[in-house]
């Protein structure tokens, strides 16, 4: 859903499932601290995303079936898999580095496109995105909006990492505001490991009994 500040007119994106259904929910916009309020009852009308990306996505996502796209070829049980989604050289092989240190199984996507026939095929359990990717920002980040639209119960599996320079490390509401789990300022690449380990490891605390109560129900 996009959402806009009618005080300093900022757009932000917020997934779907973050949001309470049939009310209406007050949030702080990150930029100018205006109320922002979202009416997510039955009959609101509903924003609309920019015809560009709808088309991008589709067009991967309507591709014929090819082996050769998906980003690996086996992966042993228990091993944990990464995208890197980094335009600069030296940050992506800091990035790289860092996450094989962690023992994750790594691939780098070139483009958008490549990023989006990965996910197409493989739900990683975590991606490292710079908001730029693919040039633009967060609005034109076919990445990232494709990310907004998963299913809940896929996205949630998914840890997602938002790299930018305009980010302050570890800001809850910027990360909820662009439907992230974790918002990273560039400056602080080489802190990585230190920073994912302990915002995975609360990631981790904060869903364990909702994962375990949705196991004993049957809908995990």
């Amino acid at each position: 859903m996009e959402v806009l500040c009618n005080n300093c007119k900022a757009r932000f994106r917020i997934a779907d499932d973050k949001l309470p259904s049939g009310q209406v929910v007050s949030l702080k916009c990150p930029k100018c601290n205006g109320k922002i309020e979202i009416d997510t009852r039955q009959g609101a009308p509903e924003a609309t995303q920019p015809e560009t990306s709808k088309t991008a996505i589709a067009e991967v996502v309507s591709d014929t079936y090819d082996a050769f796209e998906k980003p690996f070829d086996f992966v042993e049980e228990g091993v944990e898999t990464a995208l890197i989604c980094e335009r600069d050289a030296g940050a992506r092989e800091k990035i790289r580095s860092t996450l094989q240190r962690m023992d994750y199984n790594v691939i780098d996507a070139a483009s958008s496109r490549d990023a989006l026939k990965y996910m197409r095929f493989h739900v990683f359990d975590l991606v490292v995105l710079d908001e730029d990717f693919g040039g633009g920002d967060t609005e034109s980040n076919y990445v990232l909006q494709y990310l907004w639209h998963l299913p809940m119960n896929t996205r949630r599996n998914i840890f997602v990492v938002l790299l930018g320079n305009g980010f302050r490390t570890g800001d809850h509401l910027m990360a909820f505001n662009q439907s992230a789990n974790l918002v990273i300022n560039m400056k602080n690449v080489d802190e990585l490991e230190k920073i994912l380990k302990r915002f995975l490891r609360e990631n981790e605390e904060f869903y364990s009994v909702f994962k375990e109560s949705l196991i004993k129900v049957g809908r995990a």
